[in-house]
């Protein structure tokens, strides 16, 4: 995160005691670092010793089947067209990922009574449809369409639902954290005035009062492609205070402030979060190009390094023909690509565009599920032809 933030009750310095009401017993610090230390970190302050676990085994992962036949080709796939359905975990079904990212969708039906802890990634959700509240040993969330949650490693977490009509959610797994871009922000870690963003867009937890509770407790862990079980003796919410730059935050896309120029601006002025292998950007309504001669699409281009993904929101998409809410295309690496035919001509003289998207930048290739074979649109690779 940019910027320090305290909530509930903590001692005056680090590393002291901190004695509970009865001033006899002590509440239990747990540091939460990265970078061995060297990075950004959070002290919380337990009711209860963190590390009481009941027992641990080892459960089944989610039957995501790797399609190692996949033709190195481009790809546009409808993610509503098995929805299935299950909680903000066991809903979620993987399309694409490489060995530190991952992107999957989850149409969820139905609360969690567990709790959730990815040890070894990062994520990001983006709520596409629902409204809610993500719970944490921070705070809480609420959460609305367009609503983008990050959530750092390590973080036990759950997320309830205020209704179950339709919800959708989209996630997007980080083996290393999602950084605010180093260009947004001055020598101090303060966002810029040129910044697309800036700190009162970022939506920290909203303190809530600890939970004293013992019993057993569930807490479904995921460690990279194993799962496990962990039974605890008391309710993981049991924070009475924090502090530091490591938490959970809010940031929704429609807070995102476009860049636009005098001719056409490439991807990177798009970017929200950074990480270090991939990159993470907002398409949003925006003015377009004022040259009076500019072309206000995306050029042909492409990169050899690496894969782009559009996830497609909601709007009018301005280059793309065929495309509509819930639809992934996949650009990789060593194609060019671009605008739809006719795209081009009919863009000329539109001084606006009304689009929602992500864009997923890779910098490696990524490999596909069965789920984008399932659910591909088979001549969306012959899509620029002419006719």
């Amino acid at each position: 995160m940019a910027f320090y933030h305290s909530a509930g009750n903590i001692p005056q310095k680090r590393h002291i005691r901190f004695f509970k009401k009865d001033g006899k017993s002590l509440y239990r610090e747990e540091h939460c670092s990265s970078r061995g230390f060297s990075g950004i970190y959070a002290n919380k302050y337990h009711i209860h010793e963190p590390t009481r676990v009941l027992s641990i085994s080892e459960i089944n992962a989610p039957a995501d089947v790797s399609w190692d036949a996949a033709p190195h080709q481009y790809y546009h796939f409808l993610t509503d067209e098995h929805p299935g359905g299950g909680d903000f975990v066991s809903a979620r079904r993987t399309y694409l990922y490489n060995d530190h990212c991952a992107v999957s969708i989850a149409h969820v039906d139905s609360d969690a009574e567990y709790f959730f802890r990815n040890a070894y990634a990062h994520e990001l959700i983006f709520v596409h449809k629902g409204t809610g509240t993500v719970f944490t040993e921070y705070g809480r969330n609420s959460f609305s369409p367009g609503d983008q949650i990050v959530i750092p490693a390590g973080t036990t977490y759950q997320v309830q639902f205020d209704d179950f009509s339709k919800n959708k959610l989209v996630f997007i797994e980080s083996s290393t954290a999602f950084e605010i871009p180093r260009r947004y922000r001055n020598e101090y870690g303060q966002m810029l005035e040129s910044a697309p963003y800036c700190e009162r867009d970022l939506r920290s937890p909203l303190f809530s009062e600890p939970v004293d509770k013992t019993g057993e407790f569930r807490l479904v862990l995921k460690a990279g492609p194993r799962w496990f079980e962990h039974k605890l003796d008391h309710h993981p919410f049991d924070v009475v205070g924090w502090d530091g730059y490591l938490y959970p935050f809010v940031f929704n896309i429609r807070d995102f402030c476009p860049i636009v120029g005098k001719v056409h601006q490439p991807p990177p002025v798009h970017l929200v979060f950074e990480t270090a292998h991939f990159v993470y950007c907002n398409f949003v309504p925006r003015l377009f190009d004022f040259h009076p001669e500019a072309i206000p699409i995306p050029y042909f281009h492409s990169n050899y390094d690496s894969d782009e993904v559009l996830y497609y929101v909601e709007g009018e998409f301005m280059s793309r023909s065929g495309v509509g809410e819930g639809s992934v295309t996949l650009h990789p690496a060593g194609m060019p690509h671009g605008p739809h035919p006719g795209k081009i001509e009919a863009a000329i003289g539109k001084k606006e565009t009304k689009e929602y998207a992500l864009m997923i930048d890779t910098f490696e290739p990524l490999k596909l599920t069965t789920h984008v074979r399932d659910s591909m649109e088979e001549d969306y690779l012959r899509s620029w032809l002419p006719g």
